[in-house]
């Protein structure tokens, strides 16, 4: 909360957490990629706001093959960025103010820069420089055949291949090597990497992919067509969620909880949620990422289902559950609400759903934001933390219309333009109606804004009480006098209305249908649209006292 730093070691039980990608949120230099400096004069804005925490997207150097999330140093500042300097000004910035700082950790891979991957690179085939990545010799010695048929993530082979013939495992970019997290230099060294930044006064981590550290290496390797699928596994698959990750995660946090108060983890981990409270756990990370929301239609069964289920997980392993709808890594949720359901499923998180021409298929605006800002008024009512990605409180769209020339992520050039990749919900956001880069900065932005994001903008948004800055700055302030306890009670009368309680009476109602509904016989504090007389209308929720 905003005042003097708390010293509660729970703090991010019930924390808003804003994401910032900071090359997409403010330009000090004007250079066309945001930097520390420009987060510094932006913290007005997010304590008016009323956020309690950071999470700062990877900041450091980088050659940008993946958004950042391909690191050549843990432990210092992209000069595009600002300096490690400019970084401690900003921990000052923010903690004044009551803000904490999450920062992102990317321990499953580094980059191809990286002194190490350098230095496995120069030196001969099983030199033990190698041994901190997993460098493997053609199938049967074949010298044009992979050690096997793994996809990476961002489509094509797993697998690269050195001037000496061998091959090392990236299963992302092939500019991410993955790191051996079996080596006991990687894992003293990723220790003092948090320890650095914990020095610094980071108040948390965010733990990029951490289910994917521990690998099942075991020869012969199984077929791509073998391998079951991530969601289903269970800790069967070799190179997600082994059960031998954990390990590393209790080490990480007898480091972390020497500090007063405990520096706070947060794991994103893609696996079943029976698999997520171990993430979750007291002695690992603490807190995982529920995405489940995210991926789920905006109807009553399905969310009911959701807030249940994670709601009984944090209860048994004691955590607290998160809630996003937004991140950098999806199409943002105003946008998702109001687009046709993908043939092919999953429309959430389908990246290859807004085509690249922007046209297709239609996007309802109108109903997408409604919904957005229902889903978001339930959300934050919810106990837990909810996370919050920059530029969704402007009820900003996804940017279908990049041209390709500006596109940027490695997703679309590995799958050849199949998919649409990330882009579309990075590119800079707008401060102000007018302006080369709507105030974003002097010189342009790196990420092609469109013509509509002046309407968008804080300027735009500012003054006028029902825009969604003004919502989401009134429930963020109704929410911090209210928040209390992990319980809610429901007390639902129909398949298309959720309503719960509490504890102090605040109520949240939701009308998931078309027609308008009672509202119960209490004082409306803050609704996401307008009512209807007393009734609340279709996509609206209501918070009531």
């Amino acid at each position: 909360m905003t005042g003097p730093q708390t010293t509660d070691p729970d703090w991010w039980r019930q924390a808003v957490v804003y994401q910032i990608y900071p090359r997409s949120f403010a330009d000090a230099n004007g250079d066309g990629v945001g930097d520390l400096p420009g987060i510094i004069s932006r913290v007005p804005y997010l304590v008016a706001l009323g956020i309690d925490a950071v999470w700062l997207s990877p900041f450091y150097p980088s050659a940008l093959a993946d958004g950042g999330y391909d690191v050549d140093d843990y432990r210092n500042v992209d000069p595009r960025l600002g300096t490690l300097e400019d970084f401690d000004q900003l921990v000052e910035a923010l903690h004044v103010e009551g803000i904490k700082l999450i920062v992102d950790i990317v321990p499953n891979h580094t980059s191809n820069r990286h002194e190490w991957f350098v230095e496995a690179l120069a030196a001969a085939k099983g030199h033990p420089a190698r041994d901190r990545y997993i460098f493997r010799d053609g199938l049967d010695g074949a010298p044009d055949q992979p050690p096997s048929d793994w996809d990476s993530v961002f489509g094509g082979s797993a697998w690269a291949q050195t001037d000496d013939g061998q091959w090392y495992l990236h299963m992302f970019a092939a500019e991410q090597p993955d790191l051996n997290w079996q080596h006991p230099e990687v894992r003293s060294d990723f220790l003092d990497t948090l320890k650095f930044w914990s020095d610094r006064g980071v108040d948390g981590f965010r733990v990029d992919v951490a289910h994917a550290l521990v690998k099942d290496l075991s020869e012969p390797f199984p077929s791509q067509a073998a391998l079951p699928r991530q969601s289903e596994s269970y800790g069967k698959h070799p190179l997600w969620d082994q059960d031998g990750v954990h390990e590393i995660y209790k080490d990480w946090r007898k480091l972390l909880n020497t500090y007063d108060p405990p520096r706070s983890a947060v794991a994103e981990a893609f696996v079943p949620a029976s698999r997520r409270a171990r993430y979750a756990s007291a002695d690992g990370l603490g807190q995982a990422f529920n995405f489940d929301l995210l991926q789920a239609d905006f109807e009553y069964e399905k969310f009911r289902q959701v807030i249940e289920a994670n709601l009984a997980l944090a209860d048994e392993n004691g955590s607290s559950s998160t809630w996003v709808f937004s991140n950098h890594d999806v199409v943002r949720h105003a946008t998702r609400y109001g687009l046709p359901k993908n043939p092919k499923g999953g429309w959430q998180d389908g990246k290859d759903w807004l085509l690249s021409n922007g046209t297709e298929p239609t996007v309802d605006v109108a109903l997408g934001l409604r919904r957005a800002r229902a889903a978001t008024l339930l959300m934050l009512a919810l106990p837990g933390s909810a996370y919050l990605y920059q530029g969704e409180e402007l009820g900003l769209q996804e940017v279908g219309e990049l041209p390709a020339a500006n596109l940027q992520d490695p997703a679309y050039f590995r799958s050849k333009g199949a998919e649409k990749g990330r882009d579309g919900c990075r590119v800079p956001i707008p401060w102000t109606v007018e302006g080369l880069s709507f105030g974003f900065g002097s010189g342009g932005s790196h990420l092609v804004q469109p013509k509509w994001f002046g309407a968008y903008s804080v300027e735009a948004q500012q003054a006028d009480v029902e825009s969604t800055l003004s919502l989401y700055r009134k429930a963020l302030a109704v929410r911090r006098g209210l928040r209390t306890g992990n319980s809610l009670t429901w007390v639902d009368e129909s398949d298309s209305v959720m309503h719960f309680t509490r504890p102090g009476g605040w109520q949240c109602v939701t009308n998931f249908g078309v027609a308008p509904v009672e509202l119960p016989d209490a004082a409306v504090v803050l609704s996401s649209g307008p009512l209807d007389g007393d009734k609340l209308p279709g996509d609206t929720t209501a918070w009531l006292i």
